[in-house]
């Protein structure tokens, strides 16, 4: 039902004022009274209700009339426009603010709930990709340990290797004659190759340091990970269980930028900044101590065989040494016989040429008084050439046999040496077959992964080292090449 206006009468009672004031009094009510009509069917109806050309030309109307008194009305029935947000079916083109419906409560109490999940899935998200972060990094500190053990591994085996090569020294220290222990080509093969092993261990150790140094900074990493994560987890318990689909929800959808008052703060920024560092960092150095280890092993291997290779060396000289000492042993034993029996023809002919010892031995066709040699001595100027002849013989025969023996002693003298210096080779080849023999025995190749084995087989040994041994074996071929028929003269061999 509409209020309708009644008409006024023509006839003018009392004064104009108070018949105008009359009129403006009834003028606001019945403005208030459609205004508050529309208002009522608007809430009901779940929209605001648009003022009609009649309400707004009575209102101008009025407006003009009443001035000051329609805008402090307009004041009082304004609302604040805060709450036009809460209800949609409010418009901003309305002046006022809906009449709140019955269920106000309730819609707050939905739209509070909204926006605690929302904030809740978005945590959830956060929380998710810590905790993947946190996976990663300990995923990569896990490969990082097997590389430290590889290192450590890879340390016990070139630990053994010096051990290896202590012994090898002392061992062929133990060669018997002075000539043998003299330093030589293999010593310097070994010396060589400690050093190469010392350079390793150095390097290996600074890379385990450096290994465990990160391993530190990895478990500091998930540490920080893991209680961003459970900070983030402490709105989560009235959720349910993160289901599949929240582990395929992208990074840009989780992180956002950050706010200490999001989801997403700005320590959950810092710390998987920080674990990314981390674990980019961690993967170079595990390219890196890959490819010391490829290198190590190389190396290591490379040493190892040299030092093996020059060895055998050794040995096939020594052997080679010794067969000629052998054959030279055997003539300089004919010389000494054939020289006794020398000595021994010079010894008779000398005493053939003295005579007898006796005087009653001797005949007396050998006297120098028969009696031929006195009828022939009795003119003057006819002496015999007999005694001068014997005297000089015997002289000659004398220096001859002196001479022979010392001849004779300088062939057994050499053939003593001679035979100190075969038994000194026997006794340095049998040293040095010991040393190559616990060298094989006593390097475990168990020790290093065959993953790296195989990896070591494609690498390069540095070209420094390959010069050294290449230097130290040279005189070695060189004696190989020699015939095992010529002559033993003195040798450089190895020095």
């Amino acid at each position: 039902m509409q209020v309708q206006s009644v008409p006024l009468g023509s006839v003018t009672i009392g004064p104009l004022a108070w018949r105008d004031g009359t009129v403006r009094s009834i003028r606001r009510a019945e403005r208030l009274v459609r205004e508050t009509r529309v208002r009522t069917r608007g809430s009901s109806a779940g929209f605001t209700p648009k003022r009609t050309a009649e309400t707004t030309s009575g209102d101008k109307i009025t407006e003009e009339e009443g001035g000051g008194e329609s805008r402090d009305c307009k004041c009082k029935t304004s609302r604040p426009q805060t709450t036009g947000g809460m209800f949609p079916s409010s418009s901003l083109r309305a002046c006022v603010a809906p009449f709140p419906p019955t269920s106000l409560r309730e819609q707050c109490a939905r739209a509070s709930g909204a926006v605690a999940g929302e904030y809740m899935r978005r945590v959830r998200e956060v929380e998710a990709h810590l905790r993947r972060q946190a996976g990663r990094v300990t995923q990569e500190g896990v490969k990082l340990e097997r590389e430290r053990g590889h290192l450590e591994r890879m340390l016990r085996s070139i630990s053994t290797n010096l051990t290896v090569n202590r012994k090898s020294s002392e061992g062929r220290k133990r060669r018997p004659a002075t000539a043998e222990t003299e330093r030589d080509g293999a010593d310097y093969l070994l010396l060589c190759e400690r050093r190469e092993l010392v350079e390793l261990k150095q390097d290996l150790e600074a890379a385990l340091r450096n290994a465990l140094t990160q391993l530190q900074a990895l478990g500091q990493s998930s540490r920080r990970l893991l209680a961003c994560a459970a900070e983030r987890a402490r709105v989560l318990e009235l959720l349910p269980p993160s289901s599949s689909a929240a582990g395929r929800i992208s990074t840009a959808q989780t992180v956002t930028k950050a706010d200490p008052l999001s989801p997403f703060t700005p320590e959950c920024e810092e710390v998987l900044e920080f674990s990314t560092v981390t674990v980019n960092q961690s993967q170079l150095l595990r390219e890196t101590i890959r490819q010391m280890l490829t290198s190590a092993i190389a190396r290591q291997k490379a040493a190892h065989c040299t030092v093996n290779d020059g060895l055998v060396k050794k040995i096939a000289e020594t052997v080679s040494l010794q067969q000629n000492l052998t054959l030279m042993h055997a003539a300089t034993r004919q010389a000494v016989s054939r020289k006794q029996r020398e000595i021994n023809r010079l010894r008779h002919s000398h005493g053939r040429a003295q005579g007898p010892e006796y005087s009653g031995d001797t005949l007396s066709r050998e006297k120098l008084n028969r009696p031929l040699v006195q009828v022939y001595q009795r003119h003057p100027g006819t002496q015999l050439p007999e005694a001068a002849h014997l005297i000089q013989g015997s002289a000659v025969l004398r220096q001859c046999l002196r001479s022979s023996e010392g001849e004779l002693v300088k062939l057994q003298g050499a053939c003593s040496q001679l035979l100190d210096d075969l038994r000194g080779k026997r006794a340095a080849a049998q040293v040095d077959a010991g040393v190559i023999r616990m060298r094989r025995q006593q390097v475990d190749k168990r020790a290093i992964p065959a993953l790296l084995q195989q990896g070591a087989s494609r690498g390069r040994v540095p070209s420094s080292y390959c010069n050294a041994v290449a230097l130290s074996c040279s005189v070695v071929e060189s004696w190989d090449c020699r015939s095992p028929d010529s002559p033993p003269t003195k040798l450089n061999v190895f020095h």
